[in-house]
């Protein structure tokens, strides 16, 4: 085996596609997902049974979802095609996973109704069997499988779906309308199983099946769909220009394209036209709507529940996607078919999220069709785009501070809040143990439901071992009940002060941020000579472009090849510039009183603890040597030794304040069993980033020969595998 990966390609060769992306992501579902999960319910279905001497069956509670193949803010190669080739896909692998179980079960349960007594349910499925093999006249149980197994293969050729290795055993099985039908017919030999006395059968391989289609259905995954507000709007605009003649809907003011589109909403007039009518971009939103009618009718409508507004930053952007879900029959006499969920990055849209949804609420239309929904609201809050913009401390506290907003806003309103946190691998880009970040949300905005993003950087890590991504999956519930339940008073949730300090902390931190990344004259050409970002985006690492437009302005550099750049020269800067300045600040303002204060905010307080620890086990991978060695890439020396110097010296104000705060004298003092595994790898990191400095600056000076190119992409792997969640 290890001569095998010896000799195998490290790099690949070609650009992945978003269907190669689909079918990698759908390997994790057959390491992991579809055995681990029915086993995690059976697991906590006993713990329960145990401790309240009672049979409880516990409902869907944990799913896992996908949006690639859905997700196309930025990625023009996520078409209709490709969306509709994501759902088949997914619906194919939960039938094949269900066609191999039933095929299995149906070879191993032998029982024979002359040695136990069957219930008439299961007698009844017995008679519609076609397997009317005499060797099998007194085996109820695979007739019945062998019934079941065939209106399974019916139902999969009638989606379209070729399983090939598993030929139908009947060609004329009906196939099923719903999943709810094939687990009623499992119901049906579980119930006999445990009426005879054969607990564990019935508790065995049959019953981890039937959990499997509760939980995945005919579809496997819900898959999201995701697209920029201004592509929306475009859309929209060009929607109803075709229809009324009358262009300018960009340029109308908020309360005027709200009053615009309620009118067209509760008019309910089609004007959805010819689509070779429409430009471009408007054309492809459209046919992906269509796609999306399309997969509802074919696979029900938890095949594609979601629909995200990246950039949302006014309450027109979720009525124009619910015109756009009508105009395709996914919103019909005020039933609304989909999740409209508004995703809030910046800064700036962070500050104002619950003012829209406050607004947003506030319009009776809009609330008959949360009502259609279960008067559930989702709302998305993005990490990475925040951090980019704002810097760690501030990004983690407007996060914080929007949550607050977020659960009175809809208390007031009397609506479910669903938050969906879009958390990437790396701290800056809101990672660090799910366990304890689940616990630091702000009290009520957890509330028995949360959904998190686990991004392509660390999923391989979390979920292709199957131990390991069940025991990663059992601490999102753990974390998720216990947030839920306990009592949060004694973590200084809001507490004034704490409030107050924090705002003064974040509000420094953010000068300091900004003044580095947005208002130095030559910070963009340090970053792009400081850090191998160019070299990043020649990788074959994804089908989604580094950045949005075509330019080189850190606004529209995406956030991945953003953190991955710093990451690798090991300034690991967006997990902890502006701390320092801020905190000596602080502490230069309040004297010792200053710092005690701080000091009992990390010992009470789980959202500053959780954020300094973040914090720390950042800093004990950045290592200021091997970052001056990148700094001398920059061939300008003046902007070299300007940047770096304030890069420097915020380091070490951030790691003395750290020190200060927490009592520790060494980085990861409270985690040694980390501190351990990093001293283990850092010998093999080091040299590394020596040898890639080498590396860029041969290719930077024109030696452009496919080795050096190779190497420095090895190189580039070879750190951030050792580094783990660098980007």
């Amino acid at each position: 085996f290890i001569l095998i990966l010896w000799q195998t390609r490290m790099l690949r060769t070609s650009k992945l596609t978003v269907r190669d992306e689909i079918n990698n992501g759908l390997e994790y579902y057959r390491y992991t997902f579809l055995t681990e999960i029915p086993k995690i319910y059976a697991d906590l279905e006993k713990q329960l049974e145990t401790r309240f001497d009672k049979d409880i069956h516990v409902p869907p509670l944990l799913r896992v979802g996908s949006w690639i193949g859905g997700d196309r803010d930025g990625n023009p190669f996520v078409t209709h095609d490709v969306m509709s080739d994501a759902v088949r896909e997914h619906s194919a692998l939960a039938f094949e996973h269900y066609l191999n179980e039933t095929a299995l079960l149906g070879r191993r349960l032998s029982l024979t109704d002359r040695v136990v007594e069957i219930t008439p349910e299961l007698r009844r499925l017995v008679d519609a069997s076609p397997d009317k093999a005499q060797a099998r006249e007194d085996e109820p149980y695979r007739r019945a499988l062998n019934l079941i197994y065939g209106r399974l293969s019916a139902t999969a050729r009638a989606l379209g779906h070729t399983i090939t290795h598993l030929p139908p055993l009947d060609p004329n099985a009906a196939p099923y309308t719903t999943s709810q039908e094939f687990i009623a017919d499992l119901d049906v030999l579980i119930d006999s199983l445990f009426k005879h006395g054969a607990v564990y059968l019935a508790r065995g391989r049959l019953a981890n099946l039937r959990r499997a289609a509760e939980v995945f259905g005919f579809y496997l995954a819900p898959l999201d769909m995701r697209q920029h507000s201004a592509i929306l709007e475009q859309t929209v605009g060009e929607l109803l220009s075709h229809a009324t003649g009358k262009a300018g809907y960009a340029a109308l003011d908020e309360p005027t394209k709200r009053a615009v589109l309620l009118e067209t909403l509760q008019a309910g007039k089609t004007l959805l036209a010819d689509l070779d009518g429409y430009s471009a971009v408007p054309q492809s939103e459209l046919k992906i709507m269509l796609a999306a009618a399309d997969i509802h009718r074919r696979y029900g409508a938890g095949a594609l529940p979601n629909h995200i507004i990246s950039k949302t930053d006014a309450v027109s952007d979720l009525l124009e996607v619910a015109l756009m879900l009508q105009q395709v029959g996914l919103l019909q006499g005020g039933q609304l078919h989909l999740n409209i969920i508004p995703l809030f990055e910046t800064i700036e849209d962070l500050r104002g999220c619950g003012v829209i949804m406050d607004e947003l609420f506030s319009i009776p239309y809009y609330r008959k069709l949360l009502e259609s929904r279960g008067n559930t609201q989702e709302v998305m809050l993005g990490y990475s785009d925040s951090n980019k913009d704002g810097g760690y401390l501030t990004a983690n506290w407007e996060l914080y501070k929007a949550e607050v907003e977020l659960v009175q806003v809809f208390k007031k309103h009397g609506i479910e809040l669903r938050l969906f946190h879009g958390r990437g691998g790396t701290v800056g880009r809101g990672g660090g143990p799910s366990y304890d970040a689940i616990l630091a949300q702000p009290p009520g905005s957890v509330n028995g439901q949360i959904r998190i993003t686990e991004q392509g950087e660390v999923i391989a890590s979390k979920y292709s071992n199957p131990e390991i991504g069940r025991r990663n999956l059992e601490t999102l519930i753990a974390a998720t009940l216990e947030a839920t339940l306990l009592d949060h008073a004694h973590n200084e949730d809001g507490n004034p002060e704490f409030m107050r300090i924090m705002e003064a902390l974040s509000l420094d931190a953010f000068a300091a941020y900004r003044a580095l990344v947005y208002e130095t004259p030559g910070f963009t050409d340090y970053f792009f000579t400081a850090t191998p970002i160019r070299e990043i985006a020649e990788l074959n690492i994804g089908s989604r472009p580094s950045s949005r437009k075509a330019s080189d302005k850190i606004e529209d550099l995406r956030a991945i090849p953003w953190v991955f750049s710093w990451g690798l020269n090991r300034v690991m800067l967006p997990g902890w510039f502006g701390f320092g300045s801020a905190v000596r600040k602080f502490i230069e303002r309040e004297g010792e009183t200053g710092l005690a204060q701080l000091r009992a905010m990390y010992q009470k307080w789980a959202f500053f603890r959780g954020l300094m620890s973040n914090m720390d086990m950042v800093l004990s991978k950045t290592d200021m040597g091997i970052a001056s060695r990148y700094a001398e890439l920059v061939p300008d020396a003046e902007l070299r030794a300007r940047i770096f110097s304030v890069i420097e010296q915020e380091w070490r104000d951030t790691v003395d304040m750290l020190f200060k705060v927490t009592g520790a004298s060494h980085l990861l003092a409270d985690n040694p069993t980390f501190a351990r595994s990093l001293t283990t790898r850092t010998p093999y990191i080091d040299p590394l980033n020596h040898l890639q400095v080498a590396l860029l600056h041969r290719h930077r000076c024109g030696d452009n020969e496919e080795k050096v190119k190779r190497a420095i992409h090895l190189t580039i792997n070879g750190i951030a595998t050792g580094l783990r969640n660098s980007g």
